[in-house]
């Protein structure tokens, strides 16, 4: 049995909170994927030569989501690998928090082919990998815990 060849790969990406009746919410995206079927996540991408890790997050985020942010601050990092061709990959995704400054999810790209706001108690039974679903939550216990801006007083996105 041949040895997969080893490899690494590197993206970044954001958790988008709003505040709707003062009740944290955050953007999630649907990709049907021929091995996957049908799975929910965060937005996230690979950067481009040159590009740092928050200029990817911002620039991924706006393009899946058709959403406009600003990064609030750093969060966590989440790992996993995964099998492409003969290699094992081992990724690394950096997230940042990040709220809404414009935009309509009506513009969302390609990559995605619904993407919604959906608030924290949500999360757990909508996205599809466990890594996502435990970095929502400490983000969700973070926004609703006050140290998120925006959680008060109550600031509304209606369609951001």
């Amino acid at each position: 049995m041949a040895r997969l060849k080893q490899g690494s790969a590197t993206s970044a990406g954001g958790i988008v909170i709003r505040f709707d009746g003062g009740v944290p919410q955050l953007v999630v995206g649907r990709r049907k994927r021929e091995r996957d079927g049908v799975t929910w996540t965060l937005p996230k991408g690979t950067p481009i030569p040159g590009e740092t890790t928050e200029e990817t997050a911002t620039r991924e985020v706006t393009e899946e989501t058709g959403l406009q942010v600003e990064i609030v601050g750093p969060f966590d990092s989440i790992h996993y690998t995964f099998v492409q061709g003969r290699t094992r990959i081992h990724k690394t995704v950096h997230y940042y928090l990040m709220a809404p400054t414009g935009g309509d999810l009506a513009r969302h790209d390609h990559e995605f082919d619904e993407v919604r706001w959906i608030g924290f108690d949500d999360a757990s039974t909508l996205l599809t990998f466990e890594t996502e679903r435990s970095l929502v939550a400490r983000a969700g216990a973070a926004a609703a815990g006050g140290r998120f801006p925006g959680n008060a007083p109550t600031q509304e996105y209606p369609d951001a």
